[in-house]
């Protein structure tokens, strides 16, 4: 029986993990494409990429209702936006509208449902564990001359972002819970992904706009293209790293249990 637990624990890891890994190798994908056509180069890239990626998967990971509420204001804020001003699918603009519906619903959540220090916490360990990897990932090239491919660097990024991030979770989340409002959370979090799904509308959206110029469909053509090779190699790098983590004893069961 022991065994039969132990199979079903990594099992889960393994799929837990690499749903993970896709959804952040898709959003640093795009990303990296997205910041480095606006001019974004060098190690700001990978760490603005990173960081910015890291912080959406763990909100996600660490706090789904709150991310759900943002993400159904971005949806409904950015369909507005369209049919008000359809002529003009401007990526600021989307965004700025979506984040501040978030920011409302976020706000409108934390006043109904009382939530507790862990909503921000995870956020805030994406962003150090983003910060982080993408430092890391940023150095570790600097060294290294030859061409790193997407798939390459999504599943490098996905697990030195899935370290960091177990490493410095709990402590960061103890900070939280003595400094952080508990009415803070919810709304900066569900702004977060509020202007993420904005932005992601805007992709999807300019694809199809006739009125777009030929310069900014080729960008949102680049930055498509690159989006399910990022999260292919961000499911086997996610998916890798579960592996190794829950054999080294970070027992993804254990963590889903205290959040009982």
């Amino acid at each position: 029986m022991a065994d039969e637990g132990r199979s079903a624990a990594i099992v889960l890891a393994l799929i837990v993990w690499g749903l993970a890994g896709a959804l952040f190798g898709g959003l640093f994908s795009g990303l990296y494409e997205l910041l480095l056509v606006f001019g974004v180069t060098d190690w700001q890239l990978l760490l603005a990429a990173a960081t910015i990626a890291a912080m959406t998967t763990a909100t996600f990971y660490g706090a789904m209702p709150v991310a759900l509420v943002g993400a159904m204001a971005g949806v409904l804020a950015s369909i507005g936006y369209l049919m008000f001003d359809g002529r003009r699918v401007d990526l600021t603009g989307i965004a700025l509208v979506a984040t501040g519906a978030g920011l409302v619903a976020g706000g409108f959540y934390a006043w109904t449902i009382r939530g507790d220090a862990r909503t921000l916490a995870g956020t805030l360990t994406g962003l150090v564990a983003g910060v982080g990897a993408g430092g890391l990932l940023a150095s570790g090239l600097n060294l290294y001359d030859g061409q790193v491919g997407m798939f390459v660097l999504a599943a490098g990024v996905v697990a030195l972002v899935g370290t960091l991030y177990q490493l410095s979770e709990q402590w960061i989340g103890r900070v939280c819970a003595g400094l952080v409002p508990v009415t803070l959370g919810a709304p900066v979090v569900a702004a977060l992904i509020a202007s993420v799904v904005g932005a992601s509308i805007w992709l999807m959206a300019g694809t199809t706009a006739g009125t777009l110029d030929a310069v900014t469909k080729d960008l949102i053509e680049r930055v498509a293209g690159q989006i399910p090779l990022g999260a292919l190699g961000g499911s086997v790098g996610g998916a890798v790293t579960g592996l190794v983590l829950e054999l080294m004893g970070f027992r993804l069961e254990d963590r889903l249990h205290g959040g009982d």
